[in-house]
């Protein structure tokens, strides 16, 4: 199963992944997941939300045990983000097979769509819908960088956008979700391969609007500019440093200019923030540290700033009693984690937890993301385990 997704969506030139919502890569992993719930013999479901679900006993019974993760990327991301939970989960349903497990309640394997955002802009989108946490009226409104809208992305690939929306009676046929995902961190690099997650840090998207002014780059004085390249950049040293002493996290990793052009001087410039901390407290104080940074340079630079909050995550703190009970079971030590996930999102609606599989760089969204074997098979086993315990009783 590794080796047929490896090459899908694959760079030739960097080696990382753009695996992005509605694209062709995006069909191509859709396709493999189809195909290897059929070579199962599960029933294989496409929901509202766009969402494909791979189901072993009665799709519409009470209780159902639910796996999976994500097979979408981040622009140049790793092969494990997302792809190790989904492999793990049919590898580990194949495990429970060949031990005679007798299933007492219905299980699932899901590929949530769109789960990084690289495409709209907003994480998770599969499962915000799904959770009712994204309304349909806002995935509607939601665009690319072409202009291209989300329902009109869908169309294009072949779905019907019309149904988008909350699953609440989907939702409500879930015990419990488990998401297997590759550690980002190195939380792991020393004893056991594989850990349970605790909970999830705030986290969310800001985009900050420098408005300037065009002008010539070779004839305008330098105290006539009005310059926002030189806010934005004043801006993302401001978020290091606040980010820092905050013990929190700020990132700059996207930008776009107008009219980009190498001798002009821009007129707009559009920074993404991207900002987590481990209390909602921090975070907001945080954020509102750096517009105010922003906005105090652009006074100086004759700059007008705008923030827009585009997503937001409040903390999460998984489901305790099966945070527990795996960590149990498995023998596992609970760790945080300050990335996003589908489980994150469902938490607010059903149980949830997580397993990680130990990263021995700490690399993620990068090429160079990397888990060895022998630890994705133990994470495999793992995950057997719980799904044995939750859905053999």
């Amino acid at each position: 199963m590794w080796a047929e997704l490896l090459p899908v969506g694959r760079s030739a030139a960097s080696g990382g992944y753009r695996r992005f919502a509605w694209n062709s890569a995006d069909a191509e992993c859709r396709a493999w997941f189809e195909q290897q719930a059929r070579d199962r013999g599960l029933t294989y479901e496409l929901d509202r939300n766009g969402n494909q679900w791979a189901w072993l006993g009665d799709p519409h019974g009470e209780g159902a045990v639910v796996t999976g993760s994500h097979l979408d990327s981040v622009p140049d991301g790793g092969a494990f983000d997302g792809p190790l939970g989904v492999v793990s989960s049919f590898a580990a349903l194949d495990e429970l097979r060949a031990r005679g497990a007798e299933f007492t309640k219905p299980l699932a394997i899901v590929n949530f769509g769109d789960e990084e955002g690289a495409r709209f802009g907003v994480a998770c989108i599969g499962s915000r819908l799904t959770a009712g946490v994204l309304s349909r009226e806002a995935a509607y409104e939601l665009r690319d960088a072409d202009g291209l809208r989300l329902p009109d992305a869908m169309e294009k690939a072949g779905y019907d956008p019309t149904a988008l929306g909350a699953d609440d009676e989907r939702l409500g046929r879930i015990g419990a979700f488990v998401e297997l995902h590759v550690e980002q961190g190195r939380c792991l690099t020393e004893g056991q391969p594989v850990g349970v997650a605790g909970a999830i840090w705030p986290h969310g998207r800001w985009r900050f609007d420098f408005h300037g002014e065009a002008n010539h780059a070779g004839t305008t004085r330098i105290e006539d500019r009005r310059d926002p390249m030189l806010t934005y950049a004043n801006t993302v040293l401001a978020a290091r440093k606040k980010a820092k002493l905050a013990g929190a996290l700020a990132t700059f990793g996207k930008v776009a200019v107008e009219p980009n052009g190498t001798n002009a001087i821009a007129s707009l410039v559009r920074g993404w923030l991207d900002s987590r901390a481990a209390d909602e407290r921090t975070l907001t104080e945080l954020v509102a540290e750096i517009e105010r940074a922003a906005a105090e340079r652009g006074d100086r630079d004759g700059v007008r700033v705008e923030l827009t909050r585009e997503s937001y995550t409040p903390v999460v703190d998984f489901d305790g009693p099966l945070r527990d009970r795996l960590a149990k079971l498995l023998d596992a030590p609970v760790l945080p984690t300050g990335a996003g996930h589908d489980a994150g999102i469902l938490a607010s609606a059903i149980p949830t937890a997580m397993l990680f599989v130990r990263n021995p760089t700490g690399v993620s969204h990068s090429p160079a993301e990397h888990a060895e074997e022998d630890d994705c098979l133990a994470g495999v086993a793992a995950l057997a385990d719980v799904l044995e315990d939750l859905a053999c009783q």
